[in-house]
């Protein structure tokens, strides 16, 4: 059996071999049943249900489905290393890290070598610091294309480091709109990245998930979505085995 656990007016939380899980429960008028998801970290249960819906529901839904939920956490990346002779993704393919204490501090791509110098205890530093620099360039450029596409202003860019969800947008429609895309994204292949940034923007739009806002999608990505959705849901999480 999974406890539920209520402390004060913190959220829910299921136990399961020992380790507290926050359930985050959503609740959405368009929704028609509960569905349940474990966040790309494994730092919490998502529940989303009917605005009708109760608590409990979303506390007996986990209940039966303890097996499922140990076996999502079962699958959650372990950390792996960052330094000299380790895989490194970048926008889908791996670089072999390369560190040569009298290189260059800045990492540069080598063929399929990531060439970075510099003290060895400062290297995991130096390359998510390229890599979120990588990916403000990419998404910058990402999010130029679409508002044009879309004929929309374009709004800010913001890195988010995230550990529950990949983009979001907020703000006001016409008024200090802000789009923030998780930096992680530039390990993913570029239709990976680019379908998240499309997302957001056609969320300036539509702020709900409507048959209006997939039609706007659809004409703003160039690629199926359903493609860039299913890699995320099949390798997303390991995204966050690098840089803990």
């Amino acid at each position: 059996m999974i406890d539920w656990l209520r402390r004060g007016n913190r959220d829910p939380e299921v136990v399961i071999d020992g380790r507290a899980l926050p359930i985050a429960i959503r609740r959405h008028a368009r929704a028609r049943r509960l569905t349940m998801r474990l966040a790309p970290d494994g730092s919490e249960l998502r529940i989303t249900m009917p605005s009708w819906g109760r608590t409990m529901d979303a506390l007996a839904f986990a209940n039966a489905r303890e097996e499922w939920i140990a076996g999502q956490l079962a699958k959650v990346p372990q950390p792996a290393q960052v330094g000299h002779g380790e895989v490194l993704p970048y926008r889908g393919q791996d670089l072999r890290i390369d560190w040569q204490a009298r290189g260059k501090r800045k990492p540069a791509i080598e063929g399929d070598r990531l060439a970075v110098g510099g003290p060895v205890e400062g290297i995991e530093g130096r390359l998510r610091r390229w890599l979120e620099a990588e990916a403000l360039r990419l998404c910058a450029e990402d999010l130029a294309f679409y508002c044009q596409r879309g004929g929309l202003d374009q709004p800010d860019l913001r890195l988010s480091r995230a550990q529950r969800r990949w983009g979001s947008c907020s703000g006001d429609r016409g008024s200090g709109q802000c789009i923030r895309i998780n930096w992680r994204l530039v390990m993913a292949p570029d239709h990976v990245r680019r379908s998240v940034v499309a997302h957001e923007v056609a969320h300036l739009v539509h702020f709900d998930h409507s048959p209006a806002f997939h039609a706007l999608l659809a004409r703003l990505f160039e690629h199926p979505v359903a493609d860039a959705d299913r890699w995320l849901k099949r390798e997303g999480r390991g995204l966050y085995a690098l840089f803990g």
